[in-house]
């Protein structure tokens, strides 16, 4: 008796990189990809609305800071100084932690509706902390950018 299984590939097409502003760098969806250990079961297509989305929420979530630096003088995230303490592409890699982290919730959200079985469904439950853990991460990863505690405390 033959029977048909399909299984996802283990690796994607290189996509064109997520275009920018000028000021922040441009992202790579191939470097996503293997970051974040995402095989060839989610489309390109996937990735790279994931990543727009996530560009579209790190930049608005930045665009006060962004501004302050171009009114500085510094042209792109490259041109700022980077504070005595940090590491050289410290800018850069926080930035990226941000998108890839935001993009990844996304993504592990959407994923989680394929399956509306109990067991899907127990599983979606499972999958949304690690998509806040994923969040939480790119709030982090913006306030050290920002240069701010990673966290707010108020009394009420």
């Amino acid at each position: 008796m033959n029977s048909f299984v399909s299984t996802a590939t283990t690796s994607a097409p290189a996509a064109e990189p997520v275009q920018n502003n000028g000021f922040w760098p441009d992202i790579a969806p191939a470097d996503f990809r293997d970051r974040h250990r995402l095989d060839g079961a989610i489309t390109a297509a996937r990735i790279e609305g994931a990543l727009l989305a996530a560009i579209a929420t790190v930049n608005r979530t930045l665009r006060e800071w962004q501004a302050r630096q171009v009114d500085a003088g510094h042209a792109s995230i490259d041109e700022v100084p980077i504070p005595i303490w940090q590491a050289p592409g410290v800018y850069q890699g926080l930035y990226q932690r941000a998108v890839y982290s935001m993009a990844h919730a996304s993504l592990i959200e959407r994923y989680a509706d394929y399956d509306t079985t109990n067991s899907g469904r127990e599983r979606a439950e499972s999958l949304m902390n690690p998509a806040d853990s994923y969040r939480r991460d790119a709030v982090w990863a913006i306030a050290e950018i920002e240069g701010r505690p990673h966290s707010t405390i108020e009394l009420i």
